[in-house]
């Protein structure tokens, strides 16, 4: 967890990420709007809190793969999780290419989440963990149930994903997210990383 003022200065500089990456009005970003404003973009901030819960699991595939021979990149299981995905959106109304590109947004997040907290483990190594989760039995059927979640909340969401107006909401409700789950930096830039895909077009 971060101190409140650098959560605070998290919270504005992931607004005015997702922001700039949307080519909304920098106005958007205001140091003290996101907190004071959360509450009018409820309708993208359940998709954030769910990308946001992704990441944080990254620190348990972290805790998993540190120190062992298995690689934080791992192209057959992303290309599986694609294509399944991408299958799902079809049948959900959604464009498989969209959702495809969603997905490999939160994949790359969270592979960015790793690799500063393996980087984080090699600087100071009392701060290892001390447990190896299993990434079978424990990791994968939180990150199942997320990514059937995240399908439901892409469907839910379309209109607003399409809308001029997505960039600015999504902005807002990436910042609540943030704020809410107590990001830190590593953390806070991996939802900046999973959100280019949000908004249509």
């Amino acid at each position: 967890m971060s101190s409140p003022r650098l959560r605070s200065h998290l919270v504005a500089l992931c607004a005015a990420t997702v922001v700039s990456l949307a080519g909304a009005a920098p106005a958007a970003a205001h140091p003290s709007a996101p907190v004071q404003a959360a509450s009018v973009a409820p309708g993208l901030a359940p998709l954030t809190d769910l990308f946001t819960e992704r990441l944080l699991l990254a620190d348990k595939v972290a805790a998993a793969k540190y120190g062992t021979d298995k690689p934080i990149d791992d192209p057959v299981r992303e290309q599986q999780i694609l294509a399944d995905v991408g299958a799902r959106a079809t049948g959900l109304g959604l464009d498989a290419g969209e959702v495809r590109s969603v997905f490999r947004d939160q994949i790359e997040a969270n592979k960015l989440v790793q690799r500063a907290l393996y980087a984080r483990w090699d600087a100071h190594p009392g701060e290892r963990p001390t447990e190896r989760p299993d990434l079978v039995k424990e990791v994968r059927p939180e990150l199942d149930r997320i990514t059937t979640e995240l399908l439901d909340a892409l469907v839910r969401t379309q209109r607003l994903r399409a809308a001029p107006s997505c960039g600015p909401l999504l902005g807002v409700a990436a910042a609540r997210s943030a704020y809410g789950h107590g990001l830190d930096s590593p953390h806070a830039a991996g939802l900046v990383r999973a959100l280019p895909s949000v908004c249509a077009g």
